[in-house]
């Protein structure tokens, strides 16, 4: 037997006793010992009645995001049942979808002061980051990168088409994690859709360096982006705020030409714990050579705007011809994520990291 169409089901909770998502109580009570609500209705200034007890409304959409809403509608969760009774002061998806329709860039902007000064109250609470002071070479990673988020209608503020083809706001996150930690997002940036990748991420790679340290992070802070980032501001703005970065560089003949004089002998033969698919050759792929080498980055600039880091160019497979080239196709194209620029601070010993295996070839983000 077969169905003509497929029916529409709904699940409704409607138990007037019983609260569908009881973990929001403990989270929301932690939030608002965090100061959550007093700090969106002492800066956050949304005019007209959109922007009436906008405390309350903030908390809903916070509450909603919580048991998974991902659109307005979807917040209509936080009315069934006895949420009410234990969340008083819900506001209905249409009232929420008002209040967001009112906000500016101005706005957004207010909204990223309160989610800094919350999350510095939130890590006086609870430990959001451990495991940056194990060891000696513990490290806090700094991940940084844009997306892009699909947005409908015209009238929305800085709409524009992105790198990669969609029609929407572009969005510039910083996240620190460790090894034992889970990944937490320090600084964030709205931005109009056509914006390029590494417009002023100097200055927000300083303030989400800044945030990061302010929630507790180690004395040892290493910063990973990708080539679209790889500019003399950005490792500036690392390099002055006093800390490391791991970014991809933009294979250009100076990086060729670096790759291309390492000797033979540098090269170290390395074995995957797992095989890698090479689209180009139709093949699995097992060994690989991988080496380093000095490089000084950014040369056609001032001298004060160079940067002598550590190259590890991409791993050599074992089985390219002899005397491999930084321009063939294999060098370039092969792992292109794990080309990259690396900066130590410190020059001892157990501060240098090892060439990288397959599971150290950067974010790889795009």
């Amino acid at each position: 037997m077969q169905l003509s169409q497929i029916p529409r089901v709904a699940a409704t909770f409607d138990e007037v006793n019983l609260i569908p998502s009881a973990g929001l109580v403990p989270v929301m009570r932690l939030a608002r010992r965090a100061g959550l609500a007093a700090r969106v209705a002492t800066k956050l200034t949304v005019p007209g009645g959109a922007g009436c007890d906008a405390a309350a409304k903030v908390c809903s959409i916070v509450a909603g995001m919580l048991t998974g809403a991902d659109n307005i509608n979807d917040l209509d969760v936080l009315r069934e049942g006895a949420v009410h009774k234990v969340l008083p002061g819900v506001k209905a998806p249409s009232t929420v979808g008002t209040f967001l329709r009112a906000f500016t860039f101005g706005h957004v902007r207010q909204l990223g002061a309160i989610a800094a000064g919350f999350l510095v109250s939130l890590a006086g609470l609870v430990p959001l980051l451990i495991g940056h002071d194990d060891h000696r070479d513990a490290v806090t990673w700094l991940d940084v990168d844009d997306t892009m988020r699909e947005t409908y209608g015209y009238a929305k503020q800085g709409v524009g088409y992105g790198y990669n083809k969609v029609k929407g706001l572009n969005a510039l996150l910083g996240i620190v994690s460790t090894a034992v930690s889970a990944p937490i997002i320090v600084a964030h940036r709205l931005r109009e859709g056509p914006v390029s990748s590494a417009r002023g991420a100097g200055k927000f790679l300083s303030d989400a360096i800044a945030a990061a340290r302010r929630v507790g992070t180690g004395p040892v802070i290493r910063c990973r982006l990708d080539s679209a980032f790889y500019n003399h501001k950005v490792v500036a703005a690392i390099m002055n705020a006093k800390a490391q970065f791991s970014i991809t560089a933009r294979m250009d003949r100076a990086v060729e030409k670096a790759v291309a004089g390492i000797p033979e002998n540098a090269w170290v033969h390395i074995r995957y714990p797992k095989a890698i698919y090479d689209e180009e050759q139709q093949r699995w792929i097992s060994d690989a050579q991988v080496a380093e080498t000095t490089y000084t980055a950014f040369t056609s600039k001032a001298r004060k705007h160079q940067a002598t880091a550590r190259l590890i160019p991409p791993p050599g497979q074992t089985a390219q011809p002899e005397g491999r080239s930084a321009a063939s196709g294999r060098a370039v194209q092969c792992l292109p994520v794990s080309r990259g620029v690396h900066r130590q601070h410190r020059t001892d010993a157990h501060c240098r990291d090892p060439p990288p295996g397959p599971r150290h070839r950067g974010t790889g983000h795009r």
